[in-house]
């Protein structure tokens, strides 16, 4: 997911030449920027294309590299001429940026199609959905006690603050660290929740053990595929989309990140960005972008870089950043592997307890933290694309299914889940953060003009993180270029923002 870039010799040494001329004003007079430029197309970077163009208006070249697929890790893949989600899937109802993208773009909601979930141990099923609520709230109970009820007061309580960022953002605050946008919305205990566990936090609310272990551990297996190890403020992002009122976009949910980058006429550069390095001109600071295409090589100027690309090691190439004094921060941390597999078969409902498979009800198999299961979930899945008559198939039927492992799954594993298959189609993800691999949350302003998107995704990933992310960092990068520090960081937002209504 990474991209990279590098320079020619003459021929870019006189671009270079050339282009200084248009930059010894550029800030010195209060001008706006010439050109911005994004290093990544997934959410995060089309997004912020967008916010960019909102704030710092038409005039302004920005530039967007790409050296994949526009869409990152929101990506599809084809099954007998239908696309199927094989990257980021959901999106909750109160996801108010993708809400707002999926309307200006003229996209639609995909039809839901319903289908029940059941949790499996490894021998049998311990958690099932019915067609009835109350039912399912009465063996909730039953089992459990009142450790759902408490979950979903602390869900609700922690959502709540959160939507908090769409009032500032929309007053025009930004935040120059993802801990200060944190703190103004939940104060310390958000700070704290990325420092401790989810499970220490839960036990400490009163939700039980055998709760935790039983259901909140599936939920991150198939959201992060790490366990109840995770930080705290992580696992209730995850929680809240594990809740009801999720949608997804029709015709795949990449579709907002190329309907963005056409909103905000920004330019796609399919390249692999290599290298930035600061460039001094007359006054005037500059970054100059060198990147790698499919037959050249070459070198731009900008007066703003947004990376909005994982900077970990291990995560694709990598960028080097090159001339700056003192150095940038380290960003540490790696990411976590998981496994899409998207298998068109007949599923083995025997391995579940089922020799029938016509008396198999469940569209959704999640699975408990226990030694020797190889997968984290096993689903049914419709296509992008659900047409009016559309129903999903039958488990005595041949259907698509997505299953989530740590590793890709071998023969033997695929013959267990599976009487027979037509196809498996594999999407090794360095899916999102692997929680826990670095201590603090790394920075927002890597550099005067130069800023760090994917920050955000350590205190919680999900699409909407990364455009609540990019919406910052464009507030971020107008309100520093113009000096108006008095919208950066500022306290008690909540009472500002009353006061100014």
């Amino acid at each position: 997911m990474p991209r990279r870039l590098s320079l020619p010799c003459i021929i870019a040494l006189a671009a270079s030449v050339l282009v200084l001329g248009d930059y010894d004003s550029a800030q010195v007079d209060g001008a706006p920027p010439s050109k911005i430029a994004i290093v990544g197309a997934g959410i995060g970077g089309t997004a912020t294309a967008h916010f960019l163009r909102q704030h710092f208006g038409p005039e302004v070249r920005i530039d967007v590299f790409e050296n994949g697929t526009v869409g990152g890790r929101l990506a599809t893949v084809t099954v007998n001429h239908q696309d199927y989600e094989s990257g980021g899937s959901i999106i909750h109802s109160l996801n108010l940026h993708m809400q707002d993208f999926v309307k200006h773009l003229g996209l639609k909601h995909r039809r839901s199609v319903a289908g029940k979930t059941a949790v499996f141990n490894g021998k049998e099923f311990i958690l099932e959905e019915t067609d009835w609520y109350l039912l399912d709230l009465f063996r909730l109970w039953w089992r459990y006690g009142i450790s759902f009820i408490r979950l979903q007061m602390w869900v609700e309580e922690i959502m709540e603050k959160f939507m908090r960022i769409y009032k500032y953002q929309a007053h025009g605050y930004a935040f120059s660290s993802v801990e200060e946008l944190l703190h103004s919305l939940g104060g310390t205990g958000f700070l704290n929740m990325t420092r401790r566990s989810l499970s220490e936090s839960l036990l400490e609310l009163g939700v039980s053990q055998r709760f935790i272990d039983e259901v909140i551990a599936p939920i991150m297996r198939v959201n992060y595929g790490q366990n109840i190890s995770i930080p705290a403020f992580v696992g209730a992002v995850s929680l809240a989309g594990a809740q009801a009122n999720l949608w997804a976009v029709e015709g795949g949910n990449k579709l907002v990140c190329s309907g963005l980058l056409k909103l905000a006429k920004a330019n796609l550069i399919q390249a692999q960005v290599t290298a930035i390095s600061p460039h001094t001109a007359g006054e005037s600071s500059l970054y100059q972008v060198n990147y790698d295409t499919p037959t050249e090589t070459g070198t731009e100027l900008y007066d703003i870089v947004v990376v909005a690309t994982p900077l970990q090691d291990g995560v694709g190439p990598g960028i080097f950043f090159e001339g700056f004094e003192p150095p940038l921060p380290e960003i540490t941390g790696s990411y976590h592997v998981t496994v899409a597999s998207i298998v068109h078969g007949y599923l083995n409902c025997s391995y579940f307890g089922f020799p029938d498979p016509k008396l198999f009800p469940f569209a959704s198999v999640l699975t408990t933290d226990t030694p020797g299961l190889f997968f984290n979930s096993a689903a049914s899945i419709c296509p992008v694309n659900i047409s009016a008559g559309f129903r999903r198939k039958q488990p005595q039927e041949a259907g698509i299914y997505k299953v989530f492992s740590q590793k890709p799954l071998g023969k033997e594993e695929l013959k267990t889940l599976f009487k027979s298959y037509y196809s498996v189609q594999v999407r090794d993800w360095q899916a999102y953060p692997h929680y826990g691999s670095t201590q603090g949350l790394p920075p927002v302003i890597l550099h005067e003009n130069l800023y760090y998107l994917n920050g955000m995704e350590w205190a919680g990933s999900a699409m909407e993180m990364s455009s609540v992310a990019a919406k910052n960092i464009a507030l971020l990068a107008y309100h520093r270029w113009n000096r108006q520090l008095e919208m950066i960081d500022q306290k008690d937002l909540m009472h500002k923002i009353k006061a100014e209504l």
